[in-house]
């Protein structure tokens, strides 16, 4: 079963000290190695670039959405369908933001029902399990 992996997982493990960076960080090794099944969408990408160059390091926010696009060759792409899905989803969920609910219409378009995500935000979604980063066994 795939899961879908937040942008904050890798924003978390690509950044400075925090206490959420070894955590994502495995989930990452996980990925790699084969022992997690993930994916993302290509929102993911432009959330990375975007993130970090409003913190003006957009040289590492491109670098590290090269890297995420090659652990992930098959990313999902973000649909006219996923959009009106996303539509839905914020009028039903008026304090989601923009963002997750492009992941979780992506997600349910998909048929991937969990996510690793520090944001509880998914939670009020029903179809969506999330899993913090340190529950990745």
């Amino acid at each position: 079963m795939r899961t879908f992996l937040d942008t904050n997982v890798f924003l978390h493990a690509a950044g400075g000290s925090h206490p959420l960076k070894e955590a994502c960080s495995r989930v990452l090794r996980k990925v790699a190695d084969g022992s997690l099944e993930a994916t993302v969408n290509s929102e993911v990408l432009q959330e990375i670039v975007y993130v970090l160059a409003r913190r003006g390091r957009r040289a590492d926010g491109t670098l590290l959405a090269r890297h995420v696009a090659a652990l992930f060759p098959d990313l999902l792409p973000v649909t006219r369908d996923d959009m009106l899905e996303t539509c839905g989803l914020l009028e039903r969920h008026p304090r989601l933001s923009v963002r997750d609910a492009v992941h979780a219409a992506t997600m349910l378009r998909n048929g991937i029902t969990s996510i690793v995500s520090v944001d509880p935000d998914f939670d009020r979604i029903p179809g969506i399990h999330r899993l913090a980063p340190a529950a990745v066994g």
